[in-house]
């Protein structure tokens, strides 16, 4: 099993609060194969990584509430405008598009009217025909 290097600095963190080892923090650091630096750059954004997490949860509700509200049927730039009219909230049409496939929220997408294209191939055919009646 192979760990990332968040999961690697989540279990030298512990080790070292469960048994109080913090002198052990490199040679821990070395056991695991990570870095000292990116050990401390881990444990100065943890709390920065949890507010963000919180904003994210707060920003994808909004976005399925939009998109819930107008049937399924609106895209990315369509919820970036919404948002910015009906709810003075301002959000990069990125984040949007990831938080719609991270959360498969998928538009539902618009297709022609069938009767509309029949009906265009049963007029251009008795238009043929009554042009060829006529010139015969």
């Amino acid at each position: 099993m192979i760990l990332t290097a968040a999961e690697k600095f989540y279990l030298i963190e512990r080790t070292i609060r469960i048994y109080q080892l913090k002198k052990a923090v490199s040679y821990l650091c070395k056991l695991a194969g990570v870095s000292r630096s990116g050990y401390y750059d881990w444990l100065k954004a943890t709390p920065y990584g949890e507010v963000r997490e919180e904003q994210d949860e707060l920003d994808i509700e909004l976005i399925r509430n939009i998109f819930i509200s107008k049937k399924e049927k609106v895209g990315a730039l369509q919820i970036k405008m919404i948002m910015e009219n009906d709810y003075s909230a301002v959000m990069n049409h990125k984040k949007i598009r990831r938080f719609m496939t991270k959360y498969n929220l998928l538009p539902k997408i618009r297709r022609a009217n069938p009767y509309r294209k029949m009906a265009k191939a049963t007029k251009r055919s008795t238009l043929l025909v009554q042009t060829s009646l006529i010139v015969n």
